[in-house]
């Protein structure tokens, strides 16, 4: 079997396992790369190989993510590809404890206040009020709206799960007016041309919006989704149904949020007062 027939072995036994479109196009980049590292594929694994290209990648600055997931794929062709029996006992490497980036609701105000095309307007509007990530905004359907009840039906999410998520009464006018004359299954925030707005797409009015706020942060399109996880907390609501509505499998993915929102900590005061 030469590397094109493996490669495409490898492809369709991660669509058999449902695995998603992203993960399989990574795990297919990381395999390449260390496929060509290794020159000789063999069904049993050498450890001292793996662990010089992992360190190899480490040495060239590459991130603790980046090398988890090179490992994570490694492993994956031994273990379910070539069978084998080896255990691969390499640990990940440890990945920094950072805090997810938020704005505040007065700057999320400006980022939705300063883009003129109402379209994308509301496509920033609903991504944070609904806590959407930027894949569930571009490929919401009309179908998945419930006006009436002010819920999303969020389908074949990240991990291929379902979830309801909601939104506020005061877009259900907006949302009315732009669905009005749509079809079930038809796109709710089509490109200007047709077809389906691309991530890209929607990540770069983000930044034009945040530009034109003049906001410095270091955020991207996925901060209104922190933003509306913390901003439910501030609120008080019960982190089990903040974990519900972001859909995450842990709790303790929601919990990270508890470390941005700590409101008797905002009362203290610096010694400098």
């Amino acid at each position: 079997m030469n590397l094109k027939e493996l490669l495409q072995k490898i492809k369709d036994e991660l669509k058999l396992r449902n695995y998603s479109p992203r993960t399989i196009e990574s795990y297919i980049g990381c395999l390449t790369d260390y496929f060509k590292y290794i020159k000789v594929i063999k069904k049993e694994p050498k450890i001292n190989f793996i662990k010089r290209y992992l360190l190899e990648k480490q040495t060239r600055q590459q991130s603790s993510q980046t090398i988890n997931l090179y490992l994570q794929a490694i492993k994956y062709f031994y273990r379910k590809i070539m069978k084998s029996n080896a255990g691969i006992d390499i640990k990940f490497a440890k990945t920094p404890n950072k805090l997810p980036v938020v704005l505040s609701r007065n700057e999320i105000e400006k980022i939705i206040n300063s883009i003129e095309n109402k379209k994308h307007k509301l496509l920033m509007a609903l991504s944070y009020s609904a806590g959407l990530r930027v894949s569930e905004a571009i490929n919401l359907k009309t179908k998945d709206i419930n006006i009436e009840e002010l819920t999303i039906h969020i389908k074949n999410a990240k991990g291929k799960k379902d979830r309801l998520t909601i939104f506020p009464e005061k877009l259900k006018e907006d949302l009315k007016k732009i669905i009005i004359d749509m079809k079930g299954d038809d796109l709710v925030f089509e490109s200007n041309h047709g077809g389906k707005l691309t991530e890209r797409t929607a990540q770069k009015v983000f930044k034009n919006a945040m530009r034109k706020a003049r906001i410095k942060k270091d955020a991207t399109f996925h901060s209104l989704r922190h933003s509306f996880a913390t901003h439910l907390l501030e609120n008080g609501v019960d982190v089990r149904y903040v974990q519900k509505l972001l859909g995450h499998a842990n709790i303790r993915t929601t919990q990270i949020y508890t470390k941005v929102t700590n409101p008797a900590l905002r009362k203290i005061k610096s010694p400098l007062e």
